[in-house]
């Protein structure tokens, strides 16, 4: 019996709030037909989840099996370190008009594309690291656009926590949060240093005290690569589109 594998097309988005051409993977399943609706999630660090976290594979697995609902996955892939860290970080240049890329540009585009259920409980935004990090500011600025956020050690700062303490609505999203528990030492892209571990401890500490449904978890041994993460990525499938 033959393994279902799902396509993965290439296609390229202009972007005015970024201005420039946005590189895009398309995972369709193997099943994908125009007459059935599809969850989505939108993958920050896109290349990088397909090719090292094997997301593609994860999911062909997981449907096959009849384990999670229909999905469509698209990856973003960054173009370099610091254009990753320019649309990513709190405090980068283009951090804000890539959230409203995600969130006025690109998302009617993929509804306007295909047959998507087309509420928040249907979308859901991944990343790890900082790509974590802009997928959780991204939901918390668009929280009736995206319902579910997947957060795979996230960067957090000061801007993080403040955006979490003042969310109003969180009742309306659901928070997949893992942190690796060696990750006490972890070189950021500008050679700092930083405790994701305890940094993580304490948002999870505050998304509990403001009532987000959420799961949380340190991973034993985990450290801040795809090992832990790739390891971890049919159960973030399974949590965010189990049937």
């Amino acid at each position: 019996m033959s393994r279902q594998t799902g396509t993965i097309i290439d296609k390229i988005f202009y972007s005015e709030a970024l201005k420039e051409e946005v590189p895009l993977l398309i995972y369709l399943p193997q099943t994908f037909s125009p007459l059935y609706k599809y969850s989505l999630l939108i993958a920050q660090d896109g290349k990088d989840y397909f090719q090292m976290g094997k997301i593609g594979r994860v999911a062909d697995r997981l449907l096959e099996k009849g384990k999670i609902e229909n999905i469509i996955i698209v990856g973003i892939p960054y173009r370099s370190s610091e254009d990753r860290w320019e649309k990513y970080y709190p405090d980068g240049e283009k951090f804000e008009a890539y959230k409203r890329f995600l969130a006025r540009e690109l998302l009617p585009y993929l509804e306007e594309e295909y047959p998507t259920y087309q509420i928040g409980m249907g979308r859901a935004l991944i990343g790890d690291s900082l790509g974590a990090t802009v997928s959780l500011m991204t939901a918390l600025d668009y929280p009736h656009t995206f319902g579910k956020a997947a957060l795979h050690s996230p960067l957090v700062n000061e801007t993080v926590i403040e955006a979490v303490e003042q969310f109003s609505y969180p009742h309306l999203m659901r928070i997949y949060h893992i942190i690796g528990n060696k990750e006490t030492a972890v070189q950021t892209t500008r050679k700092d240093v930083l405790d994701f571990l305890s940094s993580n401890r304490e948002l999870n500490l505050v998304m509990e005290s403001q009532g987000f449904p959420s799961f949380y978890e340190e991973i034993d041994g985990g450290d801040h690569t795809w090992r832990s993460w790739q390891a971890d990525m049919e159960r973030t499938l399974l949590w965010l589109f189990g049937k």
